[in-house]
């Protein structure tokens, strides 16, 4: 469908989905299966990194697990194991179901996921001695880049073979946004691997492109997939008309034009030309467009009764912190408010809340969508299914109001000059603790997902307890 068609229908999936769904099934397992592990062991790594703000002697004894080699490595996996695994199948799983032909690219997935995790795992390994680059967001080993550049190229292909074998050859907005996503991830890993490591620049020139590269795999890469999703199951799970689908088309090419310059707006007051902190804030205006586009087509999320259905609560979920994120990014660089910001904990928690917030919940609605359909049989527990969503979103709550919290209370009491920093440590233990807390509830809710998963694959094992209900994402259709 194009956008000049608007919508006439709810998202199909096509006649023979389920043959579909069970050609993919292969290749879907492993990224999947891989994906909740680094987020379990992302989620405890971010944990302690947490711990250690309000505790710092907590596992300072060992050298592998310091502050900053903590702070680097929880990045890795979440960023690295966990959005890029998931997403790679979640993409895959997309482009196959609304292109009505059975996948040509399992062996490239389930290859290109192999290399990926085996870079992934090394490249903790390095930053865990010692070895770690220091740009944000891209703080593992330089030799570990060409192998997750050849391996997310690999999973493209089988993405664009997906694409191109579709038979509608008109697309939907989710494919638009799935297909552009496996473009941007290895076309960034490129730009970091020849820029930063192979042949980097002198002075300020590396910060700028690894602000610009880091930032632009958080909006080209994470946001992306997690608005494909949101496209997809809002109109199949409700059955319900996106009311200005002639809209999604200027928010996809804002998106894709505006948010790699994003990352440049944390530049403001540094030693770089005016410009260029300058395009990051008049990025961020244009980007209002975009966040008011993706609030108008997805306002469903927030109008209808979303109770019965697991997977649109997480969606909703991700689009409000979303849109939130997209609002507040605005404010958040500009003059009067930056310095309040700038080297504080709000800016981890934008990128806390980027991915625990907006890929992560929209990654969970996808894969209880899925997998049944997927596998041919329902959840084993739909109790673990619901603690899981309270677990998680509460725990999101606290992450959020935690860190922003340290934040400004932080950029308050440093432009205090007789303030010392043991006073402000200890100001600050109260929101690192709520912090913690959360992403003690959010390990926990991962956990209940992995064991839900094993035993969604591996059907011989027992059933855990948990309360039946109808929920019609959690049963194969």
């Amino acid at each position: 469908m194009t956008a000049s068609e608007s919508t006439t229908a709810p998202v199909p999936a096509s006649a023979d989905s389920r043959a579909v769904d069970g050609a993919a099934r292969g290749a879907l397992i492993l990224p999947l299966v891989a994906a909740v592990l680094w987020l379990v062991a992302g989620c405890a790594l971010v944990l302690v990194h947490s711990i250690q703000l309000h505790t710092p002697t907590f596992l300072s004894a060992c050298a592998w697990f310091t502050f900053g080699r903590i702070q680097a490595a929880f990045e890795t996996a979440l960023l690295y194991g966990w959005t890029a695994n998931a997403g790679f199948a979640i993409v895959f799983w997309l482009l196959g179901r609304l292109g009505g032909a059975t996948p040509r690219g399992t062996g490239l997935m389930i290859v290109g996921s192999l290399f990926w995790n085996a870079a992934v795992g090394a490249a903790l390994v390095g930053i865990f001695v010692g070895d770690l680059s220091g740009h944000a967001l891209l703080q593992m080993p330089g030799y570990t880049l060409p192998i997750l550049l050849a391996s997310c190229a690999a999973v493209a292909v089988a993405a664009v073979l997906a694409w191109a074998d579709r038979r509608d050859k008109s697309a939907y907005s989710t494919q638009w946004y799935a297909l552009a996503a496996v473009f941007t991830l290895p076309w960034l890993l490129s730009v970091a691997t020849a820029m930063l490591y192979a042949s980097p620049g002198t002075g300020v020139s590396q910060a700028v492109v690894a602000a610009w590269t880091g930032q632009g795999l958080i909006n080209l890469w994470v946001g992306p997939v997690a608005l494909a999703i949101a496209y997809y199951v809002l109109p199949k799970v409700t059955c319900i008309q996106i009311p200005c689908y002639n809209l999604a088309k200027y928010g996809f090419w804002i998106l894709f034009v505006c948010g790699p310059w994003l990352g440049t707006r944390d530049l403001v007051g540094g030693p770089f030309p005016a410009w260029i902190p300058a395009v990051g804030v008049a990025a961020s205006v244009v980007m209002l467009a975009h966040v008011a586009i993706v609030a108008i087509n997805l306002k469903a999320l927030f109008t209808r009764r979303i109770k019965g259905s697991v997977a649109l609560r997480f969606t909703a979920v991700s689009v409000a912190s979303y849109l939130i994120l997209g609002v507040a990014g605005l404010p958040c660089s500009l003059f009067p408010l930056e310095p309040w910001v700038q080297f504080t904990y709000v800016n981890e928690a934008r990128t806390l809340v980027l991915i625990l917030g907006v890929f992560t919940p929209a990654a969970f609605a996808a894969v209880y969508f899925m997998m049944p359909r997927t596998m041919g049989r329902a959840w084993p527990s739909d109790g673990l299914i619901v603690w899981h969503f309270w677990l998680h979103t509460v725990g999101l709550l606290l992450v959020l109001v935690g860190f922003v919290g340290a934040g400004l209370d932080q950029s308050s009491l440093f432009w205090d000059n007789e303030t010392s920093l043991g006073v402000i440590v200890e100001g600050l233990k109260p929101w690192f603790l709520a912090a913690s807390g959360g992403l003690l509830l959010q390990l926990g809710g991962a956990v209940f997902l992995a064991i839900n998963l094993v035993l969604q694959v591996l059907p011989g094992l027992p059933k855990p307890p948990g309360r039946a209900n109808s929920n019609s994402q959690t049963r194969p259709s």
